[in-house]
């Protein structure tokens, strides 16, 4: 029976969050990661992830950790140490994916809040992170833990041609 003076969602959240995890990713993760990217429309192939973390893991300016219950991975952060001549450096979340089954538990705020204190321990004094404008519940979980909007922007891309890139590689050695 539920406590009179304890509401069920607490007992819910408080509940997921102590059964989680905060971890480094590990090869082993990459199934399970490639199917929480799909849950957002990323279609991406467990070796890609693979591959991809064994390059962030090389960069001294990239975080990432996943969150693990019981069950295996149900999310994952990444977050960057950035610089720019107009602001300086600060941190920027550059990732941030937690399954469908298990949002609006505290998951999302734990990996975000490894993420800040990694930035903390860089001695960075800020941490922004850019969110689609079609996935309204993000807006909504950003400012819930404490982030302000503080600007709207459009994204433009442009791929480059495989030349380009060649070329790019052949200068770096």
């Amino acid at each position: 029976m539920l406590s009179p003076t304890i509401p069920q969602k607490a007992l819910v959240m408080a509940l997921a969050v102590d059964k989680v995890r905060i971890r480094p990713p590990r090869a082993t993760d990459a199934e399970q990661l490639a199917a929480l990217n799909r849950d957002l429309g990323y279609t991406t192939k467990p070796q890609e992830i693979v591959t991809r973390m064994e390059k962030v893991s090389k960069l001294p300016e990239h975080f990432m950790a996943v969150a693990e219950i019981e069950n295996g991975v149900i999310g994952w952060v990444q977050a960057e140490h950035r610089f720019s001549m107009e602001t300086g450096e600060k941190a920027e979340l550059v990732g941030l994916v937690v399954g469908a089954g298990t949002r609006r538990r505290g998951v999302g705020k734990l990996l975000v809040q490894a993420a800040e204190e990694w930035a903390v321990d860089r001695d960075l004094s800020s941490i922004v992170v850019r969110s689609n404008v079609v996935r309204p519940e993000s807006h909504s979980f950003y400012k819930r833990i404490g982030y302000a909007r503080s600007k709207t922007q459009h994204v433009y891309a442009k791929p480059l041609p495989a030349a380009s890139r060649r070329h790019l590689k052949d200068r770096r050695g």
